[in-house]
């Protein structure tokens, strides 16, 4: 009888002292191990961002694709990291990476949207078809772009009105820059009437343009041709290069400067017209 007490007592739960200290052993072996690579692979991890980030901002690369790009590859890194630790405590990941590839799955299902446009953001800042403070026509909306976030892109109107548009559909779409480029060709059709004197209009609009110095000649000199005779006057084409930050000034300034020079050089602007003949019958 009291050697078998003896031997229950040496039994906790079942196990042996030895076994216990055994299984407690190999536990904490594991634990520090997974300790040491979470804790080491989070060293590296914030190491390799910012070397990363160092690199790109080298390169001159844009402020948002840079701190995007930094953020990815220190989520994927920290992901990858905390799935090996788990592993190394001897948790079956099998199942668990099931789990969530189907939980993943459901959730894109759900929101494929909004993945459309995570990865239409994606697609702007890698290609950057334009940039912040450009002037943009996207989706029949036109603005300046403030800022262009994964999902939305915003747009301020030139009255001031904020436009958020799904990064998806901008990124599908047609995109005209206004400002991609440093110049831009300034378009003009000024019709002077029937018998007035059209050399007199060309050498007037010669004038305005090679007075005005915001207008280049580069890519090619102002034309003035004319453009068609139209029902009610007519019509000279006029195209000038210019900055692109002096566009519209150029535009408004040409305008004006037509509308009072013209008819004190003898020329009209005339207005449509319709002749009516009315035939009585006997």
């Amino acid at each position: 009888m009291p050697e078998k007490n003896a031997v229950a007592e040496e039994l906790i739960l079942g196990f042996s002292k030895e076994e216990i200290i055994d299984s407690v052993v190999a536990v904490g072996i594991k634990v520090v191990i997974a300790a040491a690579i979470l804790f080491i692979g989070l060293w590296i991890t914030k190491f390799i961002v910012k070397k990363i980030n160092k690199v790109l901002h080298k390169r001159e690369m844009d402020e948002s694709l840079r701190g995007f790009l930094c953020s990815l590859t220190s989520v994927g890194m920290k992901a990858l990291i905390i799935i090996t630790a788990i592993g190394q405590l001897g948790i079956e990941m099998t199942s668990f990476v099931a789990i969530l590839a189907a939980a993943g799955l459901a959730i894109g299902m759900a929101f494929s949207g909004t993945l459309s446009n995570f990865a239409g953001g994606v697609m702007l800042l890698i290609f950057r078809p334009f940039v912040v403070g450009d002037l943009i026509l996207v989706q029949g909306e036109e603005g300046v772009v403030k800022e262009i976030l994964i999902f939305n892109t915003i747009l301020h109107t030139l009255d001031n009105k904020v436009i958020i548009l799904a990064n998806g559909a901008v990124a599908n779409g047609t995109i005209v820059n206004y400002t991609k480029a440093d110049k831009r060709r300034v378009d003009w059709v000024f019709g002077i009437g029937y018998g007035d004197d059209l050399k007199a209009a060309r050498n007037l609009l010669e004038k305005f343009t090679s007075e005005d110095e915001r207008i280049v000649s580069d890519p090619e000199a102002p034309l003035i041709v004319l453009g068609e005779l139209g029902d009610s006057s007519v019509n000279i084409t006029v195209r000038a290069w210019t900055k692109t930050e002096n566009y519209w000034g150029v535009f408004f300034d040409m305008n004006e400067r037509v509308y009072n020079e013209f008819e004190a050089a003898g020329l009209s602007i005339p207005f449509p017209q319709m002749d009516v003949h009315m035939k009585k019958e006997a």
